[in-house]
């Protein structure tokens, strides 16, 4: 069997170790966003790739759930006695090491692919790959109010928004810069058409899932497949297990619920073939969400969805495998 997963971030990470651990025997693709990418120093960071590789590879820091274990942060006092900024972003001198092979292959003409590739082999089992959702430039901003600015806007990286000033000020819209020109990374529709299982990891809505899916192709791909698609939420009891996935759902016009997360990825019952050619319309089969949320079920039925509740706390990969293969067994035998 073949599962592909849509993931980003810390959550998503952990989501693929427990897919890894429900399906022990099978091919997992990943397909990973890259709008959270940025360069700073020189080199060229991909932070929900790196902690993919990192998580899976059973190197990440379980404290801080980014970054490899046992780090050390000497380059970046060096970098902070200099005066050098940014020096807010943590880099660290081991995950420093992953940046710099990847900006030398990059440098050299290799794609992100293929920089990915080369890099997951140190930390990916043979059986599993990873593919960033484009291969061409794609950034996050966030746009925030600002009064000593003309206009009373700014506009910042994500990284800057979320490690800097720890999405404390208020979001009013976020950009994803380049997703319109760019175009799928090689394998990825091949994957989701190929696809017997299709998961939509509880990743952000807007900064990890949103990107994958709006690449051109990627949504119509999905709707496309023949495999079942299933979503799972990372919004418990109206607030995010984790991340801040509440302050960045208003400003695309969401309400920070389960209910609401899967009334927007929207059910995959196909409306028209113009929808389709514009990358419209819904991508799920079925939404899980967690025990406490059973007043989502309803409305969400309603729309055509499979809904249910489960343990959604991914204490252990076996813990999460548990609920990813009681969702697979539903949507194999409808309730």
């Amino acid at each position: 069997m073949h599962v592909v997963v849509l993931a980003g971030g810390v959550g998503g990470s952990k989501f693929v170790r427990g897919v890894l651990a429900a399906f022990p025997d099978d091919q997992v693709t990943v397909i990973g966003n890259t709008a959270d990418d940025i360069t700073i120093h020189g080199l060229r960071i991909c932070p929900d790739l790196d902690t993919m590789m990192y998580t899976i590879g059973g190197a990440i820091s379980t404290d801080r759930g980014w970054g490899r274990e046992a780090e050390t942060f000497s380059v970046l006092a060096e970098l902070k006695a200099y005066g050098v900024e940014p020096t807010w972003f943590g880099l660290g001198d081991r995950d420093i090491a992953t940046h710099l092979v990847r900006t030398q292959l990059l440098d050299s003409g290799a794609s992100l692919s293929q920089a990915t590739r080369a890099l997951s082999q140190r930390w990916l089992p043979q059986r599993m790959q990873l593919l960033p959702m484009s291969d061409d430039r794609v950034e996050t901003h966030v746009v925030i109010a600002d009064h000593q600015s003309p206009s009373g806007r700014r506009t910042m990286h994500f990284q800057e928004y979320w490690v800097r000033h720890h999405a404390e000020p208020e979001a009013l819209a976020t950009v994803h810069v380049g997703i319109a020109e760019a175009a799928p990374a090689p394998g990825v529709l091949e994957a989701i058409a190929g696809a017997d299982l299709v998961l939509v990891a509880p990743s952000n809505p807007v900064v990890s899932i949103g990107p994958i899916l709006g690449v051109p192709g990627v949504r119509r791909a999905i709707r496309s497949t023949a495999a079942p698609v299933i979503g799972f939420t990372g919004i418990i009891d109206g607030h995010p297990l984790l991340g801040m996935a509440d302050k960045l759902l208003p400003t695309i016009d969401v309400e920070c619920s389960a209910r609401a997360v899967g009334q927007h990825y929207g059910a995959r019952a196909r409306t028209s073939e113009a929808e389709d050619r514009v990358d419209g319309g819904g991508i799920l089969d079925a939404w899980v969400v967690h025990d406490s949320d059973t007043q989502a079920v309803g409305p969400l039925t309603e729309t055509g969805l499979l809904c249910w509740t489960a343990d959604l706390i991914m204490s252990s990969p076996e813990a999460t495998a548990r609920f990813i293969l009681d969702a697979h067994a539903r949507v194999r035998t409808p309730q």
